[in-house]
């Protein structure tokens, strides 16, 4: 597994904030790619997920996360959609081929890695879905992983 450390570029967000099981996720993205439809919005890139906690650690009831997709142009918030600009962020970044449900592994070598390289991690971790599931077979799926860092 091949970890990187990369800038990610300032990006204007769409996003939801969610309490609930992962199962939720596919709906959630498709409420915001509705949205930015609707508003004749670019999209900026693939969608992506920042979690706050996991299933080692809460109920999947209690599981809270973002779920969101970068764009371009001027949009309002509209119901539980919000919007926010995320400055740039220096990241660890590796990219994990696989199921959803084995991604912790990923998430568990980049802290490893950010650890013995002396590196802080400043925030929760991020899920950036590079493929589409519906179109996509499970073992092949590809997601890259990040942590938010900046070196000690």
């Amino acid at each position: 597994m091949e970890i990187k450390e990369k800038k990610i570029p300032e990006r204007k967000v769409a996003y939801i904030s969610y309490q609930g099981p992962f199962e939720e996720i596919p709906v959630l993205m498709g409420e915001i790619v509705g949205f930015l439809m609707a508003k004749g919005l670019q999209i900026m890139g693939p969608p992506f997920g920042v979690y706050y906690n996991s299933p080692q650690e809460v109920p999947v009831e209690e599981l809270y996360y973002e779920i969101g997709m970068p764009f371009a142009g001027e949009a309002n918030e509209e119901g539980r959609i919000k919007i926010k600009t995320i400055p740039e962020q220096l990241v660890l970044s590796t990219v994990y081929k696989g199921a959803y449900s084995e991604a912790g592994k990923a998430i568990g070598a980049l802290a490893q890695h950010a650890y013995q390289n002396k590196y802080e991690i400043t925030g929760p971790p991020m899920e950036i879905y590079i493929s589409d599931p519906n179109e996509t077979p499970e073992d092949e799926l590809l997601t890259e992983m990040c942590f938010p860092v900046k070196k000690s």
